[in-house]
Order: C-alpha cells, then structure tokens, then sequence
C-alpha cells in the first residue's frame, strides 16, 4: 500500500491521502505512547504541550509528539551547558587550585592528593561528619587517610567526585574498588554509577566478582540480575578458572548459586 508519509514519491498520491502503512502508524504510535510515558514517570514540563490537548494524556498527535521532543532537546542543550559550567570546578582539582586538604592512600607510599573540604563535604556525608570540628578546641583535620585505596584508585575517586564522571579505562580498571568506596563512604551517586557500568559491562568473567560486590554493598537488584545472568550461563562460570577461588572466599555465595540453578532447573522441568 502507498502511505503519504514513507512513500518515495507521496505527492503523486492519490486520496485519500491520510493513508499509512501499518509501519508508519505503530510507529506514530510507539512515539505517542512513549511521550507520555515520559511526561508521568519524570514529571515532564507541559508549557510547550497544545492547550486543546486533555490533561489526563498531553500527547494525543505527532504535532504535540514533535513540540515534546523539541522541549527535551532544549532540556538537554541547558543540562549539557550546566555540565561544562560546573566542569570548571574539575579543573581546580587537576590544577590544584586553593585546595586545603590532603588524602593519603593507604596501599602505598604514594604522596598524597590535594583536594577541598567543601567539596568532599557534600559528595559524603561520612567525610562531613570527618571535617566538622570544633576550632576553639581542636584544629582542622589537615589530612584523611583512606587505607583500602591505593593511589591510583583514589585519584580516580577524586576525579570522578569532581567531574561527576570518569573515562571508560579507568572505571573499567577500579570499577569495584570505586563501588566499595562509594559503600563505604555514603556517596549514592557513585554507588549508581558504579552499578550502571556493572550491569551494562556483565559477562561470564566478570559475574562473579560482580556478585561479590553486590552483596559486600548489600546492592540487592545488583545481586540479582548477577545471580540470574550466573544461573544462564552456569556451565561456563563454574568451570572458569575462578571459580574455585570464589567458592573458597564466598562458601555463602556458593551455597546461594546452587539453591538459584537447582530451583532454575525445576522450573524448567515443570514448564
């Protein structure tokens, strides 16, 4: 059938000429649907919305769909321009500007990071609690140790803590390190942000180790969705060489795996 939206050549259509294609019209539909998905899980502005549209579902026609779409592109420019405004505030850390504390690693005898008590105030409420004192009985803390990090793990930290965000070599190399301290440390954004890499990068390789962390951070969806990719794909796991390793350190974790494959199992059988 001809459709007057994908058709090569729709001008030489004949009427009607609001004819579409079955393609066309669940895709006009999909885009719909998801507009207004959107407006009622994140609350989405409505000011660019057409007023003869109802209040119950804002998005009736691919014209709103189009004005709600140029609305979230504007969104994203302002976020995009927010983001590098306070990216600024990344390079006082790299330049090392008017910093006022000092972080020592612990693995190492590495020098120590210079940093900012504001900064590491707000990220952690932990830190908070570290650098509040008294200055008519104690003078302020000049430096924080951090045992379980090394320096490399801890510049990492830092950086992401100030940018909000870090490159792809370096979460990939201290990803679980980064989400112990997160942890550790009460910062939830780098808890989320741990896991999101975690559950995007999950693999036959790194499942386990996975696994482990999500139970040390008590992260259970993390735990789940690692326990269920280990049970798909037992055969390869339990005979990796790691395995073994991981069952000695985590006979718990163990124990668990097999309760999880053999109740997969038996569902299976019923099915």
């Amino acid at each position: 059938m001809d459709c007057s939206i994908c058709s090569s050549l729709p001008v030489i259509l004949r009427p009607p000429r609001n004819t579409i294609c079955a393609s066309c019209y669940d895709g006009a539909k999909c885009v719909i649907n998801l507009i207004n998905k959107l407006q009622n899980d994140h609350k989405l502005p409505t000011h660019n919305v057409s007023p003869v549209s109802p209040p119950s579902s804002s998005c009736k026609t691919l014209t709103n769909a189009s004005k709600w779409i140029i609305d979230l592109k504007n969104r994203e420019e302002e976020l995009e321009e927010k983001i590098d405004f306070l990216g600024e505030f990344a390079a006082a850390f790299r330049h090392r500007i008017h910093t006022d504390i000092q972080l020592k690693p612990g693995f190492d005898a590495s020098p120590s990071i210079s940093a900012h008590r504001a900064l590491l105030a707000t990220r952690s409420e932990i830190f908070k609690n570290l650098l509040e004192s008294d200055g008519c009985k104690a003078a302020p803390m000049e430096s924080i140790m951090l045992p379980e990090m090394s320096h490399e793990e801890l510049e990492s930290l830092m950086e992401l803590l100030y940018s909000g965000d870090l490159v792809e070599e370096k979460l990939k190399k201290h990803v679980y390190s980064l989400a112990m301290a997160g942890d550790k440390y009460e910062i939830p954004y780098l808890q989320k942000f741990c896991e999101r890499y975690m559950l995007k990068s999950l693999n036959c390789g790194s499942a386990l180790d996975v696994l482990e962390i999500a139970e040390v951070c008590s992260c259970r969806a993390l735990k789940e969705s690692a326990m269920d990719f280990i049970v798909r794909n037992m055969e390869e796991i339990v005979f990796s060489p790691g395995f073994e390793a991981f069952a000695l350190k985590n006979p718990h974790l163990s124990v668990q795996i097999t309760r999880a494959s053999l109740m997969d199992a038996r569902k299976n059988r019923e099915n």
